[in-house]
C-alpha cells in the first residue's frame, strides 16, 4: 500500500518516520506529475513545495492552526494531505478547484488567489486569535518570494512588527520566481543569498563533514542549520533585512530537506512572536522537463506527456489572442519610439516577451505591483512616453484607484491592455476577468475597446496608443482568436455593422468576442421572420452615436457582453438612450453579479443564458408577445417553433 493512500488528514503524518516522509514526498511528486499531466493545472509550483507542505502539516495542527497560502497555486500538496486525493476532475466542474476553496475543506482559509494578500490575512487572523484568548493556536502564512514584490506584503509586515505578542509564522518560499523569474531589488537581494559563496560552500562543506559521522552527524547538521538565531544568516547577513522590523528570522534553509524543515519550523513554533522562516526551494523539482523550461518551469500547463512534458493540447495551430497582441505591439514599437511596455511580473503570459527582445530598454516589469504600474505609467506619460500596461483583467481591479486618480485625473495618455478578460473558466472566481467593464467605465474620459477578432485587435491597439489625452483600454479574452468577422459597413463613428436583415425589429450590440454570438442570434431570429441588425461598436465606451440613432429606429435593443451585467456596457447604453429621450426597450445580457465557480467557459456561458438559442428564444417572446406559444429548443442548434411568426409581427406593428 502506498503511503499516500494512508493519509486521510494531516495527523496521519505524525506516526511516519523521517525516511517514510521522504518516501511520501517522492510519491506525491509522482502523483502530481501523473495527474496534472492528465488534466492540466499548476505543476511547477506544487512540485517545489512538497517537502515544505509535509513539514508544515507535521509541525502545525491545521485547521486549528490556520495555514494561509499566498496566491494558492501551490496548494495541491496541501489538498492531498487534507484528504482530497481525487484529482481526476481537477479544475473542472464537479472536481477540485485549482486554488484553496472553503467549500472543499475546513483546512482552506483564503480563496482569493491574488498575490501578496496572505500576510494581511495572517495579521488579522493572528490578532483575532490573541484578542479572543486563543493564544495556544498558531497562524502560518506561506508567501512566495515573488509576492514580496507586492506593496501589500510590506504594509502587512509593517503592521505585524507593531504587535509581537502573538503566534505568527511567515514562511518565505524562495524559488527565485513568481510566475516567471522574480524581478526588482528584493529579488536581487534574495538571489545574492541563494548564490552567495559563503552560503553555498558552508552548506556543501558542512553537509559533507557531518554526513561522514553517520545518522548522529546528520542530526547534528540539521540542528545547527536550524539554530535559533539562524546560523546561516550570520554568513549571509540576510537577517539584516528584517531586523529593523523587529521580526525574528530563521534561514535560509534547504526547502527540500525534511529534517531541516521540521527542526526549523518547530523552533519557529516555539518563539511566541512573529518569525520568518526563509526556505529555498526549486520550482518544478523532480520533473526534469519542468526544470529545463526556461520560460516558467511549467508554472501552469495544459495536458502534457507525463514523461517528456510535451504538450498534448491539440490546439490545431489556432492563434492566441495574446500572440496577436504581442506581434502587433512589436510593429507599433517599430513605428513609434515613444511607446514603452509595462507589466506586473507576467512578461511572457501577457505577450511582452517579443517586445522585450526587440526593444530591451523599453520594457518595465514592476513585479506584483499593479498599483505602482498604473501610477508609474502616469509619470512616464508626463515625461513624454506612451506606456502600454499589459495586465490580466482580473488583476486590473487592484489598480482602480491609480487609473482613476493618477492616470485619468491627469489626462495621461496610457493604454491598458487587459488579457484574459471575461469568463476564463477553470481557474475559478478570483481569475475571471468579468469586472473590468463595469469598473473602468466609471472613470471619466476613459475609452474602452473590445476587439471581436485579430484584425480588430490590431487596429484598435493602434487607435488606443494614438490617444494622448486620457486612458485607453483594449481588452480581449483567454484562448484562441475567434474567426474573422468582417463588417458589411463601417459607420462614421467607427461602429461596424455586421448583419442586417428584415425589418428593424431588434438591434443587437455585440461587445468584443460576443459579436459572433450576436450574429448567430440574428440568423436564428431571421429564420423566424424577425428582422435584426447586429453592430460591433468596437469602442464600447464611450457609447457611440450610431448606437443611439440605430436604437431609435428599432423596437428592442439587446446588448451582449461577457462581463457582469450589473453596471456593464448594457447599463451604460440604457442610460445614454434615456438621456437622449429614446424609450426603446433595452435588455442587458451578461454574466450575473456572482462569484462564479470553476468550470469550462462554455458551461459558464450556458448557465448565464448566453447561448444563441436561449437569447433568440427570449427575444422572440419580447418582440412578438408572450401570448405567442414558444417551444423551447431541445439543443443549442435547434430553431424556435413559432406559428405564424411573421403574421403576428405584422399585426403588432
Amino acid at each position: 500500500m502506498a503511503l499516500l493512500d494512508s493519509i486521510a488528514g494531516p495527523r496521519d503524518l505524525d506516526s511516519l518516520t523521517l525516511e517514510q516522509l521522504d518516501e511520501l514526498a517522492a510519491e506525491i511528486r509522482g502523483f502530481l506529475i501523473e495527474n496534472v499531466a492528465r488534466t492540466g493545472g499548476h505543476l511547477g509550483p506544487n512540485l517545489g513545495v512538497v517537502e515544505l507542505t509535509i513539514a508544515l502539516h507535521r509541525v502545525f495542527d491545521s485547521p486549528a492552526d490556520p495555514i494561509i497560502f499566498d496566491t494558492g497555486h501551490q496548494s495541491y500538496v496541501h489538498k492531498l494531505l487534507t484528504g482530497r486525493q481525487d484529482f481526476s476532475r481537477l479544475r473542472a466542474r464537479g472536481g477540485l478547484a485549482g486554488y484553496p476553496q472553503r467549500s472543499e475543506s475546513e483546512h482552506d482559509v483564503v480563496e482569493s488567489s491574488h498575490a501578496s494578500s496572505s500576510l494581511s490575512w495572517a495579521d488579522g487572523v493572528s490578532r483575532a486569535l490573541t484578542q479572543t484568548g486563543r493564544n495556544d493556536r498558531h497562524v502560518v502564512a506561506v508567501v512566495g518570494d515573488g509576492s514580496l514584490t507586492g506593496g501589500m506584503t510590506w504594509e502587512a509586515l509593517n503592521n505585524i512588527s507593531d504587535d509581537n505578542d502573538r503566534n505568527l509564522v511567515i514562511v518565505v518560499n524562495d524559488n527565485g520566481r513568481s510566475y516567471a523569474p522574480t524581478i526588482g531589488g528584493m529579488a536581487r537581494y534574495l538571489n545574492r543569498v541563494r548564490t552567495a559563496d559563503t552560503y553555498r560552500n558552508l552548506r556543501r562543506g558542512s553537509a559533507s563533514l557531518f554526513a561522514k559521522l553517520g545518522p548522529v552527524g546528520r542530526a547534528i547538521y540539521r540542528g545547527v542549520r536550524g539554530g535559533t538565531r539562524g546560523f546561516l544568516s550570520r554568513f549571509t547577513n540576510n537577517a539584516d533585512l528584517y531586523s529593523n522590523l523587529d521580526i525574528k528570522y530563521l534561514g535560509p534553509i534547504d526547502g527540500h530537506d525534511l529534517g531541516t524543515l521540521l527542526e526549523t519550523l518547530e523552533l519557529a513554533k516555539e518563539f511566541g512572536s512573529p518569525v520568518i522562516v526563509h526556505a529555498i526551494t526549486e520550482k518544478g523539482r523532480g520533473f526534469q522537463p519542468a526544470r529545463d523550461d526556461e520560460a516558467d518551469q511549467f508554472h501552469a500547463v495544459g495536458k502534457i506527456d507525463p514523461v517528456t512534458g510535451a504538450s498534448l493540447g491539440g490546439g490545431g495551430g489556432a492563434q492566441a489572442w495574446t500572440d496577436v497582441f504581442a506581434d502587433e505591439l512589436v510593429h507599433v514599437g517599430e513605428d513609434r519610439d515613444d511607446v514603452i511596455a509595462m507589466t506586473a511580473a507576467m512578461l511572457r503570459p501577457v505577450g511582452l516577451q517579443p517586445f522585450s527582445e526587440r526593444f530591451p530598454g523599453r520594457v518595465y516589469d514592476v513585479g506584483i505591483a499593479e498599483q505602482h504600474a498604473a501610477a508609474s505609467a502616469a509619470g512616464l506619460a508626463f515625461g513624454g512616453l506612451h506606456p502600454v500596461v499589459a495586465i490580466y483583467a482580473t488583476f486590473m481591479n487592484r489598480a482602480f484607484d491609480q487609473v482613476l486618480m493618477d492616470v485619468a485625473l491627469h489626462r495621461a495618455g496610457v493604454t491598458f491592455v487587459l488579457d484574459r478578460a471575461g469568463v476564463t473558466g477553470p481557474d475559478g472566481p478570483s481569475h475571471h476577468g468579468i469586472w473590468d467593464l463595469a469598473l473602468l467605465q466609471l472613470v471619466p474620459h476613459i475609452r474602452i475597446a473590445a476587439p471581436r477578432d485579430a484584425a480588430r485587435l490590431r487596429e484598435e491597439l493602434r487607435e488606443a496608443v494614438a490617444v494622448e489625452d486620457g486612458p485607453t483600454v483594449v481588452r480581449f479574452p483567454k484562448g484562441s482568436v475567434a474567426a474573422e468577422l468582417p463588417a458589411i459597413e463601417r459607420l462614421d463613428d467607427g461602429t461596424d455593422v455586421l448583419y442586417r436583415a428584415g425589418a428593424e425589429d431588434v438591434l443587437i450590440v455585440g461587445i468584443g468576442s460576443m459579436a459572433h454570438l450576436a450574429v448567430d442570434v440574428a440568423e436564428r431570429l431571421r429564420a423566424q421572420g424577425i428582422g435584426a441588425t447586429v453592430v460591433d461598436p468596437r469602442w464600447a465606451i464611450p457609447v457611440q452615436p450610431a448606437i443611439v440613432s440605430l436604437a431609435a429606429a428599432h423596437r428592442l435593443v439587446i446588448t451582449i457582453e461577457d462581463g457582469i451585467r450589473v453596471g456593464g456596457i448594457g447599463t451604460r447604453v440604457r442610460q445614454v438612450l434615456r438621456e437622449a429621450g429614446i424609450d426603446t426597450a433595452v435588455d442587458e445580457l451578461g454574466v450575473p453579479d456572482e462569484f462564479i465557480d470553476h468550470a469550462s467557459r462554455d458551461e459558464i456561458l450556458v448557465d448565464a443564458g448566453l447561448t444563441a438559442a436561449k437569447i433568440a428564444q427570449d427575444v422572440v417572446a419580447q418582440v412578438l408577445g408572450t401570448r405567442i406559444p414558444i417551444a423551447r429548443p431541445t439543443t443549442d442548434t435547434g430553431t424556435i417553433s413559432l406559428p405564424a411568426a411573421a403574421e403576428a409581427r405584422d399585426t403588432r406593428r
